[in-house]
């Protein structure tokens, strides 16, 4: 009798520096989904090099003209990815033009929004001429030489410097002063061709998923707040516990109502597809009211046990299978 179970990859790995931070998710993603509904395999994809892990322990190679793979004689075809790469070519556009080519659905957004959120600088000019509040910033390419006065004069100290298109914090520096600025970028450009010299926002630091279905629209969830003693939210602060996270986070009720609106709102105009994670700085103006500004969104978000959206997700009474299934059925 035919298999009448959908059969998932769970696409993870890279080329970035997030390679071993996706394989975690991976893990979180196969513990979460219901096994009993779908087939679930993971599959590493770095480089060239894709492979698919077997139950007995075994890899085999992927097959690219498909997504297929040959196990015990047969040919195992995918009915749908999800992808939990962080960075490239998960979180650009690059992975999702390939399925888009060999019409596998999958569990992002499509190429263009996944092209445009993965580089800040682009993200935050988009978002701006919808209204948004985002921070200023100036680009700067590999090669390109800075005037640090007028940056300084334009932005202020401190400011961050960041890689325009990479995650986990990494290749990123909170610069004080304007000596700082040229060792800051070395380490930037180590990560991406692209930096964002970023004006640096005081005040709480939240992070909020969403995802939509078509009977339901977009759900969000209860944002959680990040404190850290770190100078900001970096890799450490991430994934090795040196922060508190804070779930549902201490805002006044009327400024989480206003958040997950805005959240709701960005997840419609970019069309997005799955889960998503924004992250904001809630500031204070000159009368000590709250300002709502959106700092970056997460297309591939984290997704280990004690990952922002798991949290979340129980937060709000939900359970993590029953949402991965929503997703995945969302596409059929």
């Amino acid at each position: 009798m035919k298999d009448l179970k959908r059969t998932i990859a769970i696409v993870c790995g890279g080329d970035s520096s997030e390679h071993d931070v996706s394989l975690r998710s991976a893990q979180g993603i196969y513990s979460f989904f219901d096994k009993e509904r779908y087939n679930i395999y993971i599959v590493d994809v770095k480089g060239t090099d894709w492979y698919v892990n077997l139950p007995n322990g075994d890899t085999a190679p992927i097959d690219k003209n498909d997504f297929s793979f040959v196990f015990e004689g047969k040919a195992v075809v995918f009915d749908y990815a999800y992808i939990t790469i962080h960075g490239q070519p998960g979180e650009n556009g690059v992975m999702q033009g390939y399925f888009e080519l060999i019409h596998l659905p999958y569990s992002t957004s499509g190429v263009l929004v996944e092209a445009m959120t993965f580089d800040k600088f682009v993200l935050n000019n988009y978002l701006r001429g919808f209204g948004f509040n985002v921070a200023d910033s100036i680009l700067v390419r590999r090669g390109e030489t800075i005037n640090e006065k007028e940056i300084e004069e334009r932005l202020g100290m401190p400011c961050f410097v960041k890689p325009a298109a990479d995650g986990s914090s990494f290749g990123v520096s909170k610069v004080k002063n304007a000596d700082q600025l040229a060792p800051a970028l070395r380490v930037a450009f180590m990560e991406s061709s692209d930096v964002m010299i970023e004006k640096f926002l005081d005040g709480m630091e939240i992070s909020q998923g969403a995802y939509k279905t078509k009977d339901k629209g977009v759900v969000v969830f209860p944002a959680t707040e990040v404190v850290t003693k770190n100078e900001f939210f970096d890799y450490n602060a991430k994934y090795n516990g040196e922060v508190e996270e804070i779930t549902p986070a201490r805002m006044n009720p009327e400024t989480a109502k206003k958040v997950a609106k805005l959240t709701a709102q960005i997840y419609e105009i970019l069309h997005a597809n799955g889960i998503i994670r924004i992250d904001y700085i809630i500031s204070k103006d000159a009368e000590g009211k709250d300002v709502i500004n959106m700092l970056e969104i997460n297309t591939t978000p984290g997704m280990t046990p004690t990952s922002f959206i798991p949290q979340q997700v129980r937060a709000a009474g939900l359970d993590i299978k029953k949402v991965l299934t929503e997703i995945v059925e969302n596409q059929f």
